[in-house]
């Protein structure tokens, strides 16, 4: 879509009003300006609507499954119709549990100790490490990171037609890159591993927020996100999806909560039975406010349509691409292609400049705040660059290693609450930066590059 036919989708959909929008900061070139929020992809800020349905809960607040009094009793029926909504949201099956936990981090893990014993794991070195890492007590095996979405496809069934057929098996693969944020090829992954008798896992904590995510559709067997990435502002996430290897697992936490009944024994033991429901994997007191949040910003994204935010994410992705198009020492990262589908996500280095220090004088200069490093996908980065991918400029990269210290880069991401200002004067200030260079000596202070005082 380019930016002139895209304009309509503009008009269509204004920015859903999140917490933040209206927030000044100070510029080291002195006055002040309105904080341009580009780093959705590691948290989105709140939408305002989810704000105020918490805000509207707070005084109600009681203990959840626990008490006999009003209150308890409206935040049980709160958290329990926040389960259902989630899960009408990403349509899941009438079997599925849905299970809330702190994140997608927490929930993978979650997953990673309920597998079967004997269980084979493949995932792509591309992963997030919060779905790259969880697996190490199982028998994994990483796979290379594709070109294309076809090949992505051929190299895991490659992989799995040379696995155990007897074992069990899951695949774990992301629906957006965290880097690109290209669209990985989701139904067709879920299909080939079906056909080899695995199981697989979706994570969309950056699919979530920008597509309609349907468990059904899709045909995966988990999926996990986190609720900080969709507009809510608590540390809560979810695991959807088949129940039977969850039911068979321990509970991932014991405690109260987790177990239905508690004896002890003649030998002065104690007998557990657990609850074979969600409840199994929620010991303690739930993060009702947290669950009820997710279920606000679900609401809130189905009220508002997916097709006209989806819409209007692509005219503001164009215009992103079309502006760092103009300036020729700029390279975005892709694995698949530049015309391959996003969501708003984009990483790109500039000849010349340390990642670090332009995300610094991005921050410093124009009052923009973008995400520098490696974004917690270091093989993926790590394999886009190649190698240094310019000259050293005089601030460090947070999460390089010693001798990479060029090794990283800078990635701008964006979703419904972003108004047009915030990417207009990101690519002016990528082309003043490029042009101009930066109007302030900056130095590096804790592995972070800092304005120079």
């Amino acid at each position: 879509m380019s930016v002139s036919t895209a304009a309509s989708a503009q008009t269509i959909c204004a920015p859903l009003p999140v917490l933040g929008r209206d927030v000044t900061v100070p510029l080291v070139t002195g006055g002040e300006v309105t904080y341009a929020a580009l780093d959705y992809a590691a948290s989105a800020p709140a939408l305002q609507r989810v704000w105020d349905d918490v805000a509207a809960y707070a005084p109600y607040y009681g203990s959840v499954h626990r008490g006999a009094g009003y209150l308890s009793q409206l935040s049980t029926d709160l958290f329990e119709n926040a389960r259902r909504t989630v899960a009408e949201f990403l349509d899941c099956r009438a079997d599925d549990q849905l299970i809330f936990t702190r994140s997608t981090t927490d929930s993978l893990n979650l997953l990673a100790a309920a597998l079967p014993a004997g269980c084979q794991v493949f995932v792509f070195e591309t992963e997030h490490h919060a779905s790259l890492l969880p697996w190490q007590d199982a028998e994994v095996t990483y796979l290379d990171a594709p070109r294309t979405p076809r090949q992505a496809v051929q190299t895991l069934e490659r992989a799995l037609a040379a696995r155990d057929p007897y074992a069990p098996a899951l695949v774990c693969v992301t629906g957006a890159s965290n880097v690109t944020g290209e669209l990985w090829p989701v139904r067709e992954l879920a299909a080939a591993a079906h056909a080899h008798g695995a199981r697989i896992v979706l994570d969309a904590a950056q699919l979530a927020p920008h597509h309609p995510v349907s468990v059904q559709d899709l045909d995966v067997d988990w999926i996990a996100f986190s609720g900080h990435k969709l507009y809510a502002p608590f540390g809560s996430g979810v695991l959807a999806g088949r129940a039977d290897w969850l039911v068979a697992a321990e509970p991932y936490l014991a405690g109260g909560g987790a177990s239905r009944k508690v004896s002890r024994r003649a030998d002065g033991g104690v007998d557990v039975e657990w609850h074979e429901s969600a409840a199994r994997h929620e010991a303690g007191s739930p993060n009702v406010i947290g669950a009820y949040s997710i279920a606000s910003a679900c609401k809130a994204l189905t009220e508002a349509g997916f097709d006209t935010l989806v819409a209007r994410e692509r005219y503001l992705i164009e215009k992103v691409r079309q502006g760092l198009a103009g300036v020729p020492e700029v390279r975005i990262l892709s694995l698949f292609g530049d015309d391959a589908p996003r969501v708003g996500v984009l990483s790109f280095v500039v000849d010349g400049w340390n990642s670090s220090h332009f995300a610094a004088a991005l921050s410093a200069e124009y009052g923009i705040g973008v995400r520098d490093g490696l974004f917690c996908a270091h093989p993926l980065v790590r394999t886009l660059l190649g190698s240094d991918p310019g000259t050293q400029g005089e601030c460090g990269a947070p999460e390089a290693a010693p001798g990479e210290k060029s090794l990283n880069a800078i990635r701008v991401s964006f979703g419904a609450g972003t108004p047009d200002e915030h990417v207009e004067r990101f690519v002016t200030a990528v082309r003043e930066l490029v042009t101009d260079g930066a109007k302030w000596n900056y130095r590096t202070e804790d592995g972070r590059c800092v304005p120079a005082v």
